[in-house]
Parts: structure tokens; sequence; C-alpha cells
């Protein structure tokens, strides 16, 4: 096979990112039909979203050791096969555990998908090239998550919400065939075992913990049985990491990478991050709809604000690092985005639609911002022999702080709705807006985390060179 230009291949993996984000978010605005369709309350259905997304953080970790074993274009094509095969199923389902089980399969498809495409990218692009690349693999991604809405409020609203999956149907067969055109069946030279040991305890403790936070959604209640869960969860992920030392060269857990500021500033404070900005897209939608009283489709048309928000930002991150550097951007452009997260509390039925779409602009344009920083940095100072292994588990960390992004919104207005004196299954306009505020607050992780890096982090990837002031200040 004749190899294709770069660019070709990583527009190939950015439209895969695309098809596998798009369905993370695009059903948010069909939640009220989909409840109705298969006879449930709205917020309950948040499991079919929160499956998908904690499937992807629990069989990504897999992906890097069979893309080593069997090659990247095996691994990458039998996902979008099986991925476009789920979505049909979940277009057919009648019941709620139907769906469920049928995202689960889905999400085993786009776990193999996204940390595969992203390796392939990292190991062909020099350092000085990275944040271009990042940001080119990044971008779609993002923009599904406020792509999602309107396209399936326009679905819901004028077809079926059958038609969500349906839709994946040309896109996978399309996605299928290039990559048996473009992408070689590139294989590592050393194989090692897989790392059972780490990877069923680690399986747990993701699990388990958005398992227990979508019971906590769903009746707040009944909390025994899932704060044991989480309490087996917690030492399921402490087993994971104690295992992981013992083997810190082979381990899912990339412990080696941890060691670095740049690399560990993505898993903790930039999870953090994710978890409050991937709240919005399950609250607004639902905001829109239960307390404007608008339609799906009406709702889904705000958020493309924040597409073009995200779409602004993708010329000018690369002159901004250059010119500010990864600690600078990081802590100020955090602190502006967790403003522009307040200020989705302020929005009522009462206010414009040009004032709506501009709150959601500037979120979507300094969220982006924020993402592909975070994301460049994590693997500025990763060895190209480590990357198999530091993708793999960043990627599954990414996965997961979603998942539990939308598990995470649902408790919250659950507990905000309770606070305030009435059930959560009518929730009101003051208890999306007390939730959203919580969100906030989150989004500022990073700052503080970025606190601890040094001046000139990430300085051969931004090309940054601080002032000696700034580096020994008097």
């Amino acid at each position: 096979m004749r190899p294709r230009s770069p660019l070709y291949v990583t527009s190939l993996i950015a439209s895969a990112f695309f098809m596998e984000n798009l369905d993370g978010t695009i059903i948010g605005t069909a939640l009220p039909q989909m409840a109705k369709s298969f006879h449930v309350g709205a917020v309950n259905l948040n499991i079919g979203m929160t499956a998908y997304l904690i499937t992807l953080a629990v069989f990504i970790p897999i992906s890097g050791w069979f893309a080593d074993r069997f090659g990247a274009q095996s691994v990458f094509g039998t996902a979008i096969a099986v991925f476009t095969a789920a979505s049909l199923l979940c277009g057919f389902s009648h019941t709620l555990t139907q769906f469920t089980l049928f995202r689960i399969l889905q999400g085993i498809g786009g776990a193999m998908m996204v940390p595969v495409g992203r390796l392939i990218v990292l190991r062909a692009t020099p350092k000085d090239q990275l944040t271009q690349a990042i940001a080119y693999i990044t971008w779609p991604g993002l923009t599904a998550l406020v792509v999602g809405p309107p396209v399936g409020g326009f679905i819901t609203t004028y077809f079926s919400w059958h038609w969500i999956f349906f839709l994946n149907l040309p896109l996978g067969l399309v996605a299928l065939v290039l990559t048996l055109r473009w992408i070689e069946n590139t294989r590592a030279e050393e194989h090692h075992a897989f790392d059972w040991a780490t990877f069923i305890p680690a399986g747990i403790a993701s699990t388990g913990t958005v398992v227990a936070l979508e019971k906590l959604g769903a009746d707040a209640r009944h909390w025994q049985l899932p704060a044991a869960l989480l309490a087996v969860s917690l030492l399921s992920g402490v087993l994971a990491i104690l295992v992981a030392r013992r083997a810190p060269a082979t381990s899912l857990i990339d412990v080696e990478s941890m060691r670095l500021k740049s690399y560990s500033l993505s898993v903790y404070g930039a999870s953090a991050f994710r978890i409050a900005v991937s709240v919005l897209p399950f609250l607004l939608p639902l905001m829109f709809q239960i307390a404007f009283g608008l339609n799906a489709f009406t709702s889904g048309l705000y958020l493309l604000a924040l597409f073009a928000g995200d779409l602004s930002m993708k010329a000018f991150v690369i002159q901004a690092l250059r010119r500010f550097g990864f600690r600078r951007i990081l802590i100020v452009n955090g602190i502006f985005t967790a403003v522009s997260v307040a200020l989705c509390a302020t929005l009522t039925p009462a206010t414009p639609a040009a004032l709506i779409m501009l709150v959601l602009f500037l979120h979507g344009a300094l969220r982006s911002m924020e993402f592909t920083c975070m994301t460049t940095l994590a693997y500025t100072e990763i060895l190209p022999e480590k990357m198999s292994r530091a993708n793999g588990f960043l990627s599954a960390v990414m996965q997961l702080s979603l998942g539990m992004g939308v598990a995470v919104g649902a408790v919250t207005l659950r507990i905000v709705a309770h606070v305030h004196g009435h059930s959560a299954a009518t929730p009101m306009l003051q208890d999306f807006h007390a939730a959203i505020l919580c969100v906030a607050v989150l989004s500022l992780a990073p700052v503080f985390d970025a606190l601890g890096l040094d001046h000139d982090a990430g300085a051969a990837t931004s090309g940054h060179r601080p002032d000696p002031i700034e580096v020994n200040p008097a």
C-alpha cells in the first residue's frame, strides 16, 4: 500500500474523533423523546450517555496493546466496523436496557478508534509541530460536543431519535474504506503480556465510580448502596495503582510519565476541567427545554455558538502559546473559562437570544484554548518509545472524566433541587443555575495545578522563551 499524505491520515483520524464524540452528546436534546419511547424519566436516561463514555474509559487502555500487537490498521478498521454496527442496533432499541447494552458495544468500538488514531498522529509528529497536530485532531472532537445537541434536536424534532444512530452507517462505511486505503498496518517490534492485573481492578474502579454516581443521580434517597460501591471502587483504584508500581515499565497505568508535571496536570487538574465542561452539554439543553420552554431543535441551535467559539480559537492557539507559554495561558485563560461557565448561571427566559449566544461563544473559545493547551502539554516531554503507554492511559483518563461529567451533572442537579425543597424530577431554573455555579468552581482545578509548572514548561513545543525577570523574579 502506498503511504498517504499525513494531512489525509490526520483528517481521517480527526473525522473518526468527530463521529465518536458526536455519539457521546448527540442524544442530549433527544432525551425527552427517548424517555417517552422507553417509558422512563428524562434524567434517568442519562445512563445511556454515561454507559457509552464509561465503556470508552474502561476499554481504551487495551487499544494501545492491541495496536502494538495486531497493527494500527487492523485495530482501527475493526473498531470502526464495531462502532457502526452497534449504532444500528442502538437505533433499533425498544427498551432502556437494550439501548444501554448496545451503547456499551458501541463504546467498545469507540475505545479502539480514539487512542489508536491519536497514537498514529503522535508518533509521526515532531515536537515543534505537536501543538498544530493536537489542535487539528482535538477541534473536531470539541466541535462534536456542541454540534451534537443541535443536530440531535433537529433530527428529534423533525424526524425521530432513531435516525440519530442510523446516521452513522454511511459515515462509518466511508471511514472504513479510507482506513483500509490510507492507514499502514504498523506493529511494535517488542511485545509484552497484557497487564490484566492492573486492567481488572482499574476497570472495576472506573465503572463502579460512575455507576455509583449514576445511582445517586437517579435516586438520592437510597444512598447506602452507591456509597458502598464508591468505597469498593476506591479500594480497587488503590489496588490498581499498587500493582502498577510493581511493574512500572509495562503497566497500563503509566506511573513513569506521571512523575512529569506536564503530564500529571492533564491527569489531575485537567480531569476536573473535563468533568466541568462536559456537564454543560447535558445541563444546558435540559435547562432550555424544561425551564425556558423551548423545543429540542431551538435549544440545540443555541449551542451552535459554542461551536463558533471553538472554531475561532483554532487560528490563535499556536501564536498565543509562542507569546505567553503554557503556564500563563493555563492560569489566565482558565480563570476566564470559569467565569464564562458562571455566566451561564445568569441566563433566564428573558435574556436576549443574542446575549445567550455571546456567552456561549465566549465559553466555547476559552474552553477550546484550555483543552488544546492541556492536551498538548501532556506529550511535550514524552519520549517516542513511551508514547503508546502514555497516550493509552491519558486517553482512558480523558474519557473517564467525560463520562463522569454527565453523572456529576445529574447528581448535582438532584442535590440542589433537594436543597431547594422540591423533586428533581421537575427541576426549576434556580436548580440549573446552582448546578452550573458548582461546575464553574470545579473548572478552576487546572488553574491551581498550573501554578506548579515551570515558566518554561513545554517550551520546545510552544516556542515560548520566558523573560529572565519572569523566571527569576526579584
